[in-house]
């Protein structure tokens, strides 16, 4: 018997992995996050699977379904919204399921700033203006932020900010971050990406609290940062014309020979 904890991607049913959707299908019992896994990705548990919201339950009723699942042997689709290695709770579990002996697998998903940046139709990181994604987000009452880690401390570093579970905190959001990056910086909001209902905001540091209004929140994602929707950023040496590579040697000594 085998517990698979799956991403089951950003919110549309079909940005999930082939492996994801082949365990659901093998899974008599699936235990799923329902307040973010779109219903669409439960249309691959087979005929007759258990089925049960995760949502409402404490950890100590998750693990117990798993537990009645080992002793009959029978194997565990868990599904989480996203991609399970941030902020998906499986740490929790697995601990709990090693202490256990109860076996498991990790299937990853589609992360929310991956389809966040989809939607944008961005490339985060440009040549000569960013290099860095920083996955971060703001203290919340489930849990707290170490010390060091904070906005200002990242916007410090000019990297590109995906803050998560921070729409409802978006005025000291901007108060951290104008004194870096200015208030000309580019923002994007994007509410449940790849979702049928995504809406998707552009503004500044400057203006993106009068933009948003009050309507959106909860799974929206803010995105901060120089490359959103800029032009002004250098081309990547990879695809020069010039550069010596290993697939596309150049010059009388190339610098990988043996492709040659």
């Amino acid at each position: 018997m085998t517990v698979h904890f799956i991403g089951a991607g950003p919110g549309a049913a079909d940005l999930l992995t082939l492996r994801g959707r082949d365990l659901i299908a093998s899974c008599p019992i699936c235990l799923y996050a329902g307040s973010l896994v779109p219903a669409g990705v439960l249309a691959h548990c087979p005929q007759g699977a258990r089925i049960v919201n995760t949502a409402p339950l404490s950890l100590d009723e998750i693990i117990a379904e798993i537990a009645g699942a080992h002793a009959d042997g029978k194997d565990v689709a868990r599904l989480h919204s996203g991609d399970l290695s941030i902020w998906s709770a499986m740490g929790e579990q697995l601990r709990r399921l090693r202490a256990l002996g109860i076996s498991y697998s990790v299937t990853p998903g589609v992360p929310a700033f991956s389809a966040a940046a989809a939607a944008l139709q961005a490339e985060l990181t440009l040549p000569g203006l960013a290099q860095s994604v920083v996955l971060t987000r703001t203290p919340g009452r489930a849990s707290a932020m170490p010390e060091g880690e904070n906005l200002a401390a990242f916007a410090a570093t000019g990297a590109v900010l995906a803050i998560h579970l921070s729409i409802h905190l978006l005025d000291k959001v901007v108060a951290e971050l104008a004194p870096h990056y200015g208030a000309d910086c580019p923002v994007a909001i994007v509410w449940r990406a790849s979702w049928p209902d995504q809406r998707i905001v552009r503004a500044t540091l400057a203006t993106v609290e009068a933009a948003l209004g009050a309507e959106l929140e909860r799974t929206a994602l803010i995105l901060v940062g120089k490359t959103l929707g800029s032009e002004e950023f250098a081309e990547s040496r990879l695809y020069a014309a010039d550069y010596d590579r290993r697939y596309r040697p150049i010059g009388p000594v190339p610098r990988f020979p043996e492709a040659s």
